[in-house]
């Protein structure tokens, strides 16, 4: 049975879940959550330029290097459970039965809260669809027709982390989180990313750039609460509040 507190992120590569909420996975695994991580893919061939570029590298070697990789930076997130698909990438493309294997993560992960990418990413078709197959698999997780005698999901929010090249994507973030507690956790995690070591600083800066804005929208200059590290996230689904 899950845990009360649960969490889930779908991520399109082996190392998205890293830059875009490492630092959220590690806050709520210190507030008792268990965070599960499914990745779609290794992202081997279109995400991992510089092992490409070693004499002599293969298609497994890549994956094997990039598995590795995901593995150390979940440990050190405390990712409670890291599940890889190997579906392949660029494209990544997903029959009925892969969504089916992702159906049945959702249903045992029974997370309080899901997180993806943008829903729309030019650059990076992986992403959005990603996100696609999220929000399609949600939905099948909800049936009470699919797989009847399972446990059906309730309506756990989808929350957006922040893409690449931001303002080409039509995401707006309404979520700012602090993650100043757990910076050092989530730095951590992104040096585990060697084949993307270009991205190392870019995502520390984006980091102190969203503390500034957490920072504002608690209140600014009147007595808004210090923050260092911050990461966005846009909400998909209305929330039911009983005050504001």
């Amino acid at each position: 049975m899950p845990a009360s507190k649960t969490a889930l992120v779908i991520s399109a590569h082996a190392a998205d879940f890293v830059w875009r909420c490492g630092g959220a996975i590690a806050l709520h695994g210190e507030l008792g959550y268990d965070v599960t991580v499914l990745c779609l893919s290794f992202g081997e061939r279109g995400e991992s330029a510089k092992l490409w570029k070693q004499e002599g590298m293969t298609l497994d070697r890549v994956k094997g290097v990039r598995r590795k990789e995901a593995e150390t930076a979940a440990e050190k997130l405390g990712v409670h459970d890291l599940v890889c698909l190997d579906l392949g990438d660029y494209p990544l493309e997903l029959t009925r039965e892969d969504k089916a294997c992702v159906v049945d993560v959702i249903r045992k992960v029974q997370p309080s809260f899901m997180l993806s990418h943008s829903q729309y990413d030019p650059y990076n078709t992986d992403h959005m669809y990603a996100t696609q197959v999220a929000l399609e698999c949600r939905m099948i997780a909800q049936a009470w027709g699919h797989n009847p005698g399972e446990k059906v999901l309730g309506a756990p929010q989808l929350y957006l982390f922040e893409p690449h090249q931001t303002e080409q994507m039509g995401w707006k973030p309404d979520t700012f989180l602090d993650i100043t507690s757990v910076w050092e956790k989530k730095r951590a995690a992104i040096e585990s990313m060697a084949g993307q070591e270009h991205l190392w600083d870019y995502y520390t800066r984006v980091a102190v750039n969203r503390a500034n804005h957490f920072k504002r929208n608690s209140g600014g200059q009147s007595g808004g609460r210090d923050c260092k590290y911050a990461e966005g996230f846009q909400s998909i689904f209305p929330r039911t509040v009983d005050e504001l």
